[in-house]
């Protein structure tokens, strides 16, 4: 029986030892390498030496430490005269440093755009979301940050993420369609696509997302 029990013991001994691993493990991969943060802020200050002026500053770090984004390291940077705030990083692909400045400007751009049509249909409480699905959109279309264009120039598709609290109505897609023929007759969007979720106050699905494109 002695035996028995110090077989028990010794095995959940391994178990708890192997979990603390774990968890010491997981908390040092959680924590950011200040030698690394210290190598993209060097490399974002000559990125924007070269590109940009005294009007943008670095203001932080980001580490990616669930993989949610195409880097490990970005520095944050912030336009000092509107307080756009974007991402320079090193791209692996393409071996450069790259930015997400014409992407997050023209996001911000577009929702103050869409914000009275959004608030007027949906109601002045309701959730949207604006993204460009390209960060790098700027460097693909060759536009100067310093003189970075409107969205209206090119033909680009963003995605607005509209949340509303209720269920779905049978009348949502005749006013999703009104929305679009309001935002191309006055010119404020000509292609995009839209994205309507149902998520009550405490975010629980109340019905199925459904997407429409133009």
């Amino acid at each position: 029986m002695k035996i028995f029990l110090k077989i028990i013991l010794s095995i959940l001994g391994v178990i708890l030892i192997g979990i603390g691993i774990i968890v010491v493990v997981f908390q040092l991969e959680m924590k950011p390498d200040k030698d690394k943060e210290k190598e993209v802020r060097i490399q974002a200050e000559q990125y924007l030496k070269d590109n940009f002026n005294d009007n943008f500053e670095i203001y932080d770090t980001l580490y990616d430490n669930m993989g949610n984004f195409g880097f490990e390291y970005a520095a944050k940077v912030r336009d000092k005269k509107t307080n756009i705030e974007f991402l320079a990083y090193y791209d692996d692909e393409t071996k450069q440093m790259v930015d997400t400045y014409i992407a997050d400007k023209w996001e911000k751009d577009l929702k103050s755009e869409i914000r009275p049509f959004i608030e007027e249909i949906f109601g002045e409480t309701t959730d949207f979301f604006v993204y460009f699905t390209n960060d790098n959109i700027g460097r693909e279309l060759d536009i100067d940050p310093l003189k970075p264009k409107s969205y209206k120039e090119f033909d680009v598709a963003p995605i607005i993420r509209i949340t509303v609290h209720r269920k779905k109505s049978d009348d949502d897609e005749k006013i999703l369609n009104e929305l679009i023929a309001s935002l191309k007759s006055e010119d404020k969007l000509k292609h995009g696509s839209f994205a309507i979720s149902y998520i009550d106050e405490k975010g629980v699905i109340l019905d199925d997302e459904w997407h429409k494109d133009f």
